[in-house]
């Protein structure tokens, strides 16, 4: 997947929040191109390729997307689950990226079938080394079905 444009859903409710992963990926060159939504309902619309996302140019299908669990409309679990039942977007990688530690919201996310589960960092230098490993993780070193 080298030098191709890599497409990142993120689905990130708080403003602050998506702005530290955006300029975190854009500060460390991770090729991508990220699709940020709001709220639960305005991801699935996305991943379905609805309303305002339904021309595949402007709404390509993500290689990975990060979920987070508290969302207005939609939440992220039943999110996940409408993901996983879905034959055309099931097979796309679902990192949750959330700032609950609580062990009922882990064991809930994998048993739902999440790739990843990752705590947002309180600090800016943490989030920050976790969003450059998770950018070079996801976005350069993992092979996809689809790659060469």
């Amino acid at each position: 997947m080298k030098g191709e444009i890599l497409n990142i859903l993120l689905v990130e409710d708080n403003p602050d929040h998506a702005e530290l992963v955006m300029r975190s990926f854009q500060a460390h060159r991770v090729a991508n191109c990220i699709h940020h939504v709001i709220h639960g309902e305005e991801a699935l619309q996305y991943l379905f390729r609805q309303d305002i996302y339904s021309d595949p140019r402007a709404s390509p299908r993500p290689h990975v997307i990060l979920l987070d669990l508290r969302l207005p409309r939609i939440d992220g679990l039943e999110i996940l689950e409408i993901i996983r039942s879905s034959p055309e977007i099931k097979n796309i990688p679902v990192v949750v990226l959330t700032t609950s530690k609580a062990e009922q919201d882990v064991a809930k996310a994998y048993s739902k079938h999440i790739n990843s589960y990752l705590v947002k960092p309180v600090d800016f230098e943490g989030f920050n080394r976790m969003m450059e490993d998770l950018g070079f993780y996801w976005l350069a070193w993992n092979h996809y079905p689809w790659s060469e």
